[in-house]
């Protein structure tokens, strides 16, 4: 177990570090960003706006220019106009941790969404948490049970991999996020619920979690209509969660329901405070961000512990060359590709064998193993690519053998990639359907 109470009194004394000048003025409002003179701030620094009739609007430092601070409030700025004070709060963000936050459902700044009172934690830790050390960092070498056939046999996990959910709008995402919450064999499993719709955050609790797996689960939650800020700061608060109950040796499922949203987040902050728009509108800071947040799951200092993470990504438009899937795909461990044609013929859940894949699938089962689940993938993608040939009767049997053999088995495959969003099945059960699949 890792002891915190030196990096805690670190954080302390940094945020009771005095700073030049705690209070300034609001001058300006141009679109998102309060522009303020006479305070002096580091970017990520908490700030209260104290208006004239006494009410406050608390913001963040996002971004400064000569003797201007940008300010993003976490709220609805109606009410602040020019000559509000802006008070400086703390200029490092910290969070309270501890294992009193299992079973709660929190905001981006650790307030509860639950109704219950305010998670009474003893520890405290910077929001921005502490990168690893590659050399320190622990090999990815046993198999993760998560529970889908399709992913156990095809896509084999380990525990600490990182990997993205990617797919358009209403293909199943969810109902799969939800069968890997439930199914996954994890000691604590932390969700954020990044920028989608609030009706969502209920359901996903009540639907996928239920109480049971409520118990041992975190739920960070910022939905779409709340500032960008507030949701930059519930996606970094669900990977230091994560990182406390890593490093004290549990086993962490950390689910992102959406990177998509969380680059949305930044987007509107960077374009906000007048950062160039690159690629699709997507700025910079956007493509700092995410291997930054990706680079905080993996295994823990020496393998003790383990973040194994699990994003969704929007392919908006079914578009595969986004930037944001592109991105994903080059620093994540591995991908799996939803279909909007299988889910279309109720095929769930609609994992697209071509595209998907596990990078680290092969240091983790025997060479036989994977050669059964190459054998399956094969058949499947080559029924796949000639089903229109096959289906109007244009092919005739003995013109390919793999082929031949791929007709007669599609539907035992077919069956196996289908599994009911309520019914788990185990990793050993999956692994000798396969053989028995292929070798009959």
């Amino acid at each position: 177990m890792i002891d915190f109470a030196q990096e805690v009194e670190q954080c302390i004394a940094h945020v009771r570090a005095p700073l030049p000048q705690r209070s300034g003025t609001l001058v300006r409002l141009v679109g998102l960003t309060l522009e303020t003179r006479g305070v002096m701030a580091p970017l990520g620094a908490c700030c209260e706006v104290v208006g004239k009739h006494g009410h406050r609007v608390e913001a963040e430092v996002v971004g400064f220019s000569d003797n201007v601070l940008f300010l993003m409030p976490l709220g609805e700025p109606a009410g602040v106009g020019p000559g509000d004070t802006v008070r400086v709060l703390s200029h490092t963000p910290l969070v309270q941790l501890g294992p009193e936050l299992l079973g709660r459902v929190i905001d981006g700044r650790g307030m509860p969404l639950d109704g219950k009172p305010i998670p009474n934690c003893a520890d405290t830790l910077s929001l921005m948490g502490k990168p690893l050390n590659p050399m320190e960092r622990g090999p990815i070498k046993d198999i993760l049970d998560v529970g889908v056939k399709a992913i156990n046999g095809l896509f084999t996990m380990g525990r600490g991999q990182r990997i993205g959910l990617i797919a358009g709008s209403g293909v199943g995402k969810s109902v799969l996020l939800g069968m890997l919450t439930r199914f996954t064999k994890a000691d604590i499993v932390v969700i954020g619920l990044i920028g989608e719709r609030g009706r969502e955050v209920q359901a996903f609790i009540q639907e996928s979690l239920g109480e049971e797996g409520l118990a041992k689960s975190v739920v960070v939650a910022a939905p779409a209509n709340v500032s960008p800020v507030l949701r930059l700061k519930a996606t970094h608060m669900s990977h230091v969660i994560a990182e406390y109950f890593r490093d004290q040796g549990k086993n962490v499922l950390l689910l992102c329901d959406s990177l998509t949203r969380v680059a949305h987040a930044q987007r509107e902050i960077g374009l906000a405070i007048g950062e160039p728009p690159t690629a699709k509108g997507y700025p910079p800071s956007v493509f700092a961000l995410l291997p930054n947040l990706i680079e905080r799951g993996g295994v823990g200092r020496h393998g003790i512990g383990s973040i194994t993470s699990i994003y969704t990504v929007l392919a908006e438009g079914d578009d595969a060359t986004d930037p944001i899937v592109d991105i994903a795909r080059a620093s994540l461990d591995g991908q799996v590709m939803l279909s909007r044609k299988l889910a279309d013929s109720a095929h769930y859940p609609a994992i697209e064998l071509t595209g998907s894949i596990s990078r680290i699938m092969q240091n983790l089962i025997s060479a036989d193993d994977m050669r059964q689940a190459n054998k399956l993938r094969r058949l499947w993608s080559l029924y796949q690519q000639n089903v229109d040939l096959i289906q109007v009767g244009a092919y005739e049997r003995g013109s390919n053998l793999e082929l031949d053999e791929a007709i007669v088995m599609i539907d035992r495959i077919n069956h196996f990639l289908r599994q009911d969003m309520h019914v788990s099945q185990d990793y050993e059960i999956t692994r000798q359907q396969i053989h028995a699949i292929v070798q009959n």
